[in-house]
């Protein structure tokens, strides 16, 4: 009896190490049952306190940062990231609670293959109490793993569009992601971008599929025709099938985070934005 306890008490700790324990999005960011927002990418022509306040004119409860976006009107030679000083970070977390905004994600941003700077990437999400960090650094995936387990914080590896000229660009390929991940700690997956899938060619559901029980987050895209050079249209008017998008997500009982990051009319693409949130509150059947 006492060996079978040893087997279990073993079997316990090995089962514990490939489950996801980082902190939740609470129900209360959801909309239409996700926890959906804003990439500040969307209004890269604005500031991150504009675009928390144009988050939640959208109608989005989560916002989801990058790297180098100008700080304020007032100070605009100041850049957001995570080398922000504390009256910085104290600034954008009251803009935050003002409008109800949650700060959910950081990226696409590079983490150095060393553990010093990559610690600091991590430590600005825990002071943001940040549910996950988007990257594409495979090259960091080690020290990326020793501080996941040791902040407790969720990474995905971002899909950029295949690169014919580039052979080396890999990230395209849901099945490569899978790869870099499969062995790894359960907190690190897959940023979903779906609409680069489409402009690589690929079926959305698909790679979801392919990657199910390591979606950590999305970036939710319709595009207006199925070509490299597609851009960006309100959910539902396009050919990404939203929809069914959404479905694959719900039945893999994915708790992250989606990003609406809207790359067209970026001087002026709040209602685009809001349709697209308007879409998943009205439970995806426009």
């Amino acid at each position: 009896m006492k060996k079978q306890f040893v087997y279990l008490a073993a079997a316990c700790a090995a089962f514990a190490g490939l489950t996801s324990s980082a902190t939740p999005i609470p129900d209360d960011c959801k909309t239409g049952g996700f926890a959906i927002g804003c990439q500040a990418w969307s209004f890269n022509h604005f500031t991150v306190m504009e675009a928390i306040d144009k988050t939640a004119a959208a109608g989005g409860k989560v916002i989801e940062f990058y790297p180098g976006q100008k700080y304020s009107t007032e100070q605009p030679d100041l850049k957001w990231d995570h080398n922000a000083t504390p009256e910085m970070i104290a600034a954008v977390q009251a803009r935050l609670k003002k409008d109800g905004i949650r700060a959910v994600n950081y990226g696409v941003v590079g983490i150095p293959n060393n553990e010093a700077g990559a610690r600091k990437i991590f430590a600005f999400a825990k002071q943001l109490d940040l549910y996950g960090i988007t990257t594409e650094s495979v090259e960091s995936i080690d020290v990326i793993e020793k501080l996941v387990k040791e902040f407790d914080i969720r990474v995905g590896f971002h899909d950029h569009p295949k690169q014919p000229n580039k052979a080396s660009y890999k990230m395209w390929d849901p099945n490569y992601v899978l790869s870099v991940v499969k062995d790894r700690d359960a907190r690190i997956g897959s940023c979903a971008d779906t609409g680069h899938w489409v402009r690589s060619g690929l079926n959305p559901v698909d790679c979801l599929k392919i990657l199910e029980g390591r979606i950590i987050s999305s970036h939710l895209k319709d595009l207006n025709e199925k070509s490299p050079n597609a851009h960006d249209v309100p959910y539902g008017t396009g050919v990404s099938d939203v929809p069914a998008i959404l479905a694959e997500l719900k039945r893999q009982n994915f708790v992250g985070n989606i990003s609406i990051e809207y790359e067209y009319k970026m001087e002026d693409n709040l209602a685009e934005v809001t349709k697209c949130i308007d879409f998943v509150r009205s439970g995806a059947k426009n």
